[in-house]
């Protein structure tokens, strides 16, 4: 769907067609001259997904390059016509009929009611017609033949159209089609080309969104992207209702309601019958109710022909029980169409059927309600407690909100908003808990009740880039007066440590440990059911304080890693928090492989609660993570998540992460696509996210390398550091130490690098972690005193340790054997580089697998190409299956501890075997090393 903002930012055919990149280029490429094999394409999907668009873009394209392009749209008034919609094709080339044959031409214009015989057209001269005046056309001219809305096409039409489709020839003669739904309609030729345009990604829904003249926000925004479903059309027409009428809430979420979606569907509604009317609006009005409950909401009684109205008017489908809408308008417009007494009624109605269904219940009761009523808001209060126990964030921020709003005394009202506050930070919508917390500080001045809020409010602040604001929101909430609960007072430190890590600004960082070490120990009766044990308060605790002072990472991770017997039963959301806290303090301990496992732990029981705002903070930690370990593809699909969710929530800094990460992939592939771009520069401002800043200049540092351009790599590297060696992040900095020593290296700028070398050290501590030692030798062993060098080179080469790096440990063993070779020792580098030369190709590190292989042909050994890591090309959830079923596990065991079906594992099976090159379970044994 072409997006109805600024869209300056892109250009080109199909610029502005958000989250269809690869069906416009598809559609592009059918166009171009030497397009190869067959012509024609068939556009299906539903209303509103940018059939019409693709095709508009594509005639565009084909004007632009000279082709002539022949149009004709369905009509559905015209249907009824003979030849009416061949008449809209044919018309621009008419003139050129009086160069067909006279028995030709004759049939043409008898079809067209131009001759002076009026009697029906032979049908086979007709269609012959056609074809030889498409063919004499083509002769001069490529023809693009663009047929929009074929099912509203006339019948006769369609025939003509489906015998030209079969037996055009003409390579210069283009056919592209669109079609409403999911199959091709009857008419066309069988096994036609199709592109199913299905709903937009998360990510290009929000981006559209976004690009809307008034977007909308908080709240509004998250359940406006959910009731559209990813159609483009639903996203800009309740877009443009929201900026003009608000959303109404009810259950499931708001509805807006403009005159032009009710104009979409009036006249299919308007001619129902009253019975058909009365129940569409019960099930609008419904959140997702069984077809039992709204039949008996309704009155209808038992019998489902009442509905068959509906259903030929292709507004509802009926099955399994269940009531679904064709399109998320119908629903809207459905809803809004009828007056508000009988919307109220419908309410009271639902909610009188779902006796046994009290959150449901409760949300009719308020969707029914006018002004301010106790009883409904404690319902929902009760509602969204049990949506919170089962990990329903936002079912719960809706209920509470819902609930505040319908409290009567200001206490109450200010204890819900906080309460939805906090259901929203859980779900990571910034703009829904800015919203939220103006409303909790105009009520109260609770000092927990702040503190609660300002924790949602300072972790909004720090994802939209305001670090310094976020800083003042909740030292405010800390200082001078702290919470009485101690839970909160660990919930804002963990916060404010956050906040201290993006910033990386000096003096952040030390209120997060003076005020965790005078507070008071907490007690678990707090409201937070993120901190309901003493381990994830623990865990909690552990990563503020490792995240404000890096060096006591290694003990407060021993800590944590006490034996299993003296841990607390795990439950729900405590056991996530605890195995993000975990992850967190084995991130800043350099405990990479750990800090893979207990992220993917802990997201999985997130995803599995369906809200991802906890994990927000620690998400480009996980990227650069799996890429460090050498898990390329799972790093891929987690960037790719990540970046849906950055676009979904508006996570400004994140989006910026996960472009430096993404570029820094891409170098380290060998790929010449350069620095990020621009905009991840310009979203934030880097002074005060230097988190953010300090991957862009690694990214790009990494990607000058990858391209030759050693200069400009030291540049990068260097800006890594301030002029007396201090790191611009405290944590981020120093892990690209070695990248800095390679490129001074590479320019003659050892002495100006062993300064930094120097400082590093000196800022790591007198323990450093076991990857920061490897790192500084490996540093040292290319900028310091010759004497030394060999003796770094082996210190960074040889603690088996360090093979959980592999990037880096290749890369030390190429420089060392460079350095060996250098000093006509070949021999000793050979083996170095026959290592280097295999994990480089294990990754996919193209371009350092071949700068190793020149090494080595240098050093006298003839190379062939290394074979790739086959696994590297699954995803992770393959990858897992692969290795169970290694192991000799059955399908159905297979299943069980991984969630699946034996279905799915059973085709991920048959799907990844072609991949790996094997035919049977017993061959995947001999891929894994380890088992």
């Amino acid at each position: 769907m072409v997006v109805s903002g600024d869209t300056t930012r892109r250009s080109g055919p199909g610029a502005g067609l958000l989250g269809r990149q690869d069906e416009v280029a598809r559609v592009l490429a059918l166009v171009d001259e030497d397009h190869p094999g067959p012509r024609t394409l068939l556009l299906l999907g539903d209303a509103g997904t940018g059939k019409s668009e693709l095709l508009t873009a594509a005639a565009g394209h084909a004007r632009d390059s000279g082709t002539l392009v022949l149009a004709s749209q369905g009509i559905e008034a015209e249907s009824r016509h003979s030849f009416a919609s061949l008449h809209q094709l044919l018309l621009p080339v008419l003139p050129g009929v009086g160069a067909l044959p006279g028995h030709l031409r004759t049939a043409l214009e008898t079809a067209f009611g131009t001759a002076p015989d009026g009697g029906p057209p032979d049908s086979m001269l007709l269609r012959t017609a056609v074809l030889t005046l498409l063919d004499a056309v083509s002769d001069h001219r490529r023809v693009l033949l663009c047929l929009d809305d074929v099912p509203h096409m006339d019948r006769d039409s369609l025939a003509v159209l489906g015998f030209v489709i079969r037996r055009i020839t003409a390579q210069d003669v283009a056919v592209l089609l669109t079609a409403r739904g999911h199959t091709a309609p009857a008419g066309l030729p069988a096994g036609l080309p199709t592109v199913l345009l299905g709903p937009l990604t998360e990510q290009a829904a929000a981006e559209l969104m976004d690009a809307q003249p008034q977007p909308p926000t908080g709240r509004t925004r998250i359940e406006l992207l959910r009731q559209a479903g990813g159609n483009p059309l639903a996203i800009i027409e309740l877009c443009r209702a929201a900026g003009t009428g608000g959303a109404g809430v009810l259950p499931g979420g708001g509805l807006p309601r403009t005159e032009r979606i009710q104009e979409l569907y009036a006249a299919r509604l308007r001619a129902l019958p009253e019975t058909t009317q009365r129940l569409i609006l019960y099930a609008a009005a419904s959140q997702g109710e069984d077809l039992a409950t709204v039949m008996a909401a309704a009155h209808a009684g038992p019998d489902l022909s009442a509905w068959a109205p509906a259903e030929e008017n292709g507004l509802v489908t009926v099955m399994d029980g269940q009531v679904l809408f064709r399109h998320p308008l119908v629903r809207a417009g459905a809803y809004h169409a009828a007056p508000a007494h009988l919307r109220q009624r419908a309410h009271r109605d639902l909610a009188a059927a779902l006796t046994t269904d009290p959150a449901r219940r409760a949300w009719h009761l308020a969707a029914a309600c006018v002004g301010r009523d106790e009883s409904v808001a404690t319902a929902l209060e009760d509602t969204a407690e049990l949506a919170e126990r089962r990990g329903g964030f936002y079912a719960a921020g809706q209920a509470l909100q819902r609930a505040a709003e319908c409290s009567p005394a200001p206490a109450d009202r200010a204890r819900r908003y906080t309460k939805a506050l906090r259901a929203a930070q859980n779900v990571g919508d910034p703009l829904w808990v800015s919203e939220l917390y103006g409303q909790v500080t105009a009520l109260t001045a609770d000092r927990d009740l702040l503190g609660m809020a300002a924790c949602g409010a300072g972790m909004g602040l720090s994802l939209f880039g305001h670090q310094r604001q976020a800083f003042r929101v909740v030292l405010s909430a800390l200082e001078p007066d702290p919470p009485a609960n101690g839970m909160t007072v660990v919930a804002l430190t963990s916060i404010l440590s956050a906040i201290a890590y993006q910033s990386g600004l000096p003096g952040f960082r030390g209120p997060v440990t003076a005020v965790l070490e005078g507070a008071r120990p907490g007690n678990h009766g707090s409201p937070y059911a993120e901190l309901a044990t003493s381990d994830s308060s623990d865990a909690v605790r552990a990563a503020a304080l490792a995240g404000a002072d890096p060096t006591r990472a290694a003990e407060l991770l021993r800590h944590l890693r006490r034996e299993p017997a003296a841990r607390e039963p795990a439950a729900g959301i405590a056991e996530t928090t605890r195995l993000l806290g975990l992850g967190g303090v084995s991130w800043y301990a350099d405990e990479s492989d750990l800090c893979v496992e207990a992220h993917r732990q802990g997201y999985a029981l997130l995803s599995a609660f369906g809200a991802m705002g906890s994990a927000a903070p620690s998400l480009a930690a996980m990227a650069a993570s799996l890429i460090d370990t050498g898990r390329w593809a799972e790093a891929d699909e987690h960037l790719d998540r990540s970046a849906a969710l950055a676009a979904v929530h508006k996570w400004a800094h994140l989006h910026s992460d996960v472009e430096a990460l993404r570029a820094t992939l891409r170098a380290l592939r060998g790929e010449t696509s350069g620095s990020p771009a621009d905009a991840a520069w310009t979203a934030v401002g880097l002074e005060e996210n230097r988190a953010t800043h300090a991957r862009l200049l690694r990214a790009a540092g990494t990607a000058a390398a990858a391209g030759g351009d050693f200069d400009g790599a030291f540049r990068h590297f260097r800006s890594l550091f301030a002029e007396d060696g201090t790191p611009l992040h405290y944590f981020l900095s120093p892990r690209s130490i070695a990248d800095l020593a390679a490129a001074a290296q590479r320019t003659g700028r050892e002495r100006e690098a062993a300064q930094v070398v120097d400082a590093v050290r000196a800022a790591v501590g007198p323990q450093p972690t076991t990857r920061m030692t490897l790192l500084l030798h490996h540093a040292a062993a290319l900028t310091g005193a010759p004497k030394d060098t060999e003796h770094h080179f082996r210190l960074a080469t040889v603690n088996p340790v360090g093979d959980q790096w592999p990037l880096a440990r290749a890369q030390a063993r190429l420089h060392y054997a460079q350095w060996l070779r250098r000093r006509r020792r070949p021999l000793d580098a050979r083996p170095l580089l026959v290592t280097a030369v295999e994990s480089f190709t294990r990754l996919g590190a193209a371009g350092l697998a071949d700068e190793a292989r020149v090494e080595l042909r240098a050093s006298g050994v003839a190379t062939a190409p290394a074979q790739a890591d086959p696994l590297a090309e699954l995803t992770a959830q393959q990858r897992e299956i692969v290795r169970l079923a290694a192991r000799g596990l059955r399908n159905r065991e297979i299943a069980e501890q991984l969630l699946l079906s034996p279905r799915t594992v059973s085709s991920h099976l048959y799907n990844v075997y072609p991949k790996l090159g094997v035919s049977s379970r017993n061959q995947l044994r001999g891929l894994f090393e380890d088992l």
